[in-house]
């Protein structure tokens, strides 16, 4: 089985990803040190949503709620929306 950097460069005929857009890998670089804490985050809330009953349902809607703007904030941080 290959593994992700080799089937990358499958893919793209690259070795390592973006090697041909420096630019564009630099700044998404930069922007992980601010989405992992997010990233974080939004593993504890799924632990949450899927630990919680449905006896729990305005505590389930907040985690809900959190797991969706997570996901936003990452989208953001990416400055992608899809």
């Amino acid at each position: 089985m290959a593994t992700y950097a080799e089937g990358t460069a499958l893919i793209t005929g690259e070795e390592q990803r973006l090697s041909s857009n420096p630019s564009l890998a630099r700044s998404i670089e930069h922007r992980f040190s601010y989405i992992d804490p997010l990233n974080h985050l939004q593993v504890e809330l799924m632990r949450r949503y899927r630990n919680s009953t449905p006896a729990d349902a305005a505590a389930m809607e907040r985690v809900k709620r959190g797991i969706h703007i997570s996901i936003n904030g990452v989208a953001a941080g990416l400055r992608n929306t899809g």
